[in-house]
């Protein structure tokens, strides 16, 4: 059975769903929640790089650990099933929740086809283990915000176009 994923408006509002791949076959607008991993100092920020099996932005890096909405979900609680999904990173009912930092929406391409995506980006505070999800990410280090900084200062560093948009929300 297709995978559904919540389709939004320009403005932000949810109006339906949608296969996934019909939303990237067509540019349609919807929704992402991301988490940036921050070390319990706030000196590091965790940064990985994707599977060239993904179905967009295959082998870019990335500081968000995140994905699409489902239909009706909220994206802080996508941010946080996201983080337990990719980072293996599970928040029991006691612990502190990712706090809001950034939203925006990106009207952007991606191969050649138009892709639009509202972006919903969290900071949590973490120094606990991480386990990758071997589907999506293929390895991944902690990295000074200067350090990502002078990365991201080469256009053609493989790096997710639309977290690229958030960044200077992002870092210190």
């Amino acid at each position: 059975m297709p995978e559904m994923i919540a389709l939004y408006d320009a403005a932000g509002r949810e109006v339906g769903a949608e296969e996934r791949a019909v939303v990237y076959e067509r540019g349609l607008w919807h929704a992402s929640a991301g988490v940036l991993v921050r070390s319990l100092d706030g000196s590091k920020v965790y940064v990985h790089k994707r599977t060239d099996t993904k179905a967009v932005f295959a082998g870019m890096h990335d500081c968000l650990a995140g994905g699409v909405l489902g239909p009706g979900e909220d994206p802080a609680e996508a941010a946080v099933r996201e983080l337990g999904e990719e980072l293996g990173i599970v928040l029991g009912p006691h612990q502190d929740r990712p706090l809001p930092v950034a939203a925006e929406s990106w009207d952007g391409e991606w191969a050649g086809r138009p892709m639009r995506c509202h972006l919903f980006a969290y900071e949590l505070r973490y120094d606990g283990p991480i386990t990758h999800q071997p589907e999506e990410i293929v390895d991944g280090w902690w990295w000074t915000d200067e350090e990502l900084r002078s990365h991201l200062e080469d256009p053609a560093w493989p790096f997710v176009p639309d977290t690229r948009e958030l960044i200077g929300d992002l870092l210190h």
